[in-house]
């Protein structure tokens, strides 16, 4: 039997979540936010995004896999506008897709996002936001910018569901709430 673990409290978008830490590294933890299977969560999150996005002027949302793909989808059907997912591995069917590589905080390990080649042509000359689950390192966040800008995008918006950290770093993203990381 294990332990309870720690849990940091959290209200987001008139919702209240327990998130439970992780230690990533030796004297650093992260509280998860997993938003995969809580459907009342992302819908809430998806309505109230949404509407911070409202006075922007984009045509596609674009996320990388896995985690955010919820957020996406449901932000896209608020929205009425297309979502895009950059993957993380290549499958033929894919064509001539675009890639970046980037490094996440919770794997610690490097990462290759790849751009469809029939999703190029929908974000190439377009006005996009990107869209996330967490941001906390930002690595994600910069593999995605540089795939986008290679595919003749336009980043005019960055959004997320939480800011992780250093709050001031991200005071350009647009977000429901802003998580500290935790260290021993």
């Amino acid at each position: 039997m294990t332990d309870k673990r720690e849990t940091y409290g959290i209200d987001i978008a008139g919702l209240h979540r327990e998130l439970e830490l992780f230690q990533i590294k030796p004297g650093l933890r992260i509280a998860i936010l997993n938003i995969l299977g809580d459907t009342e969560l992302v819908e809430a999150c998806a309505t109230a995004l949404a509407k911070k996005l409202d006075q922007v002027d984009y045509d596609v949302l674009v996320t990388a896999e896995a985690k955010s793909i919820p957020i996406a989808h449901a932000l896209s059907v608020a929205t009425g506008k297309p979502y895009v997912i950059l993957r993380k591995s290549y499958k033929p069917y894919m064509g001539d897709a675009l890639q970046s590589e980037t490094l996440s905080i919770t794997t610690g390990e490097p990462q290759t996002l790849y751009l469809d080649e029939k999703d190029r042509k929908l974000v190439s000359d377009n006005n996009v936001v990107i869209v996330d689950d967490v941001i906390s390192t930002g690595s994600t966040l910069q593999g995605m910018h540089m795939i986008l800008e290679k595919a003749g995008a336009k980043v005019v918006a960055k959004a997320a569901i939480l800011t992780e950290g250093e709050r001031a770093k991200w005071s350009n993203i647009i977000s429901l709430g802003h998580i500290p990381v935790f260290t021993d």
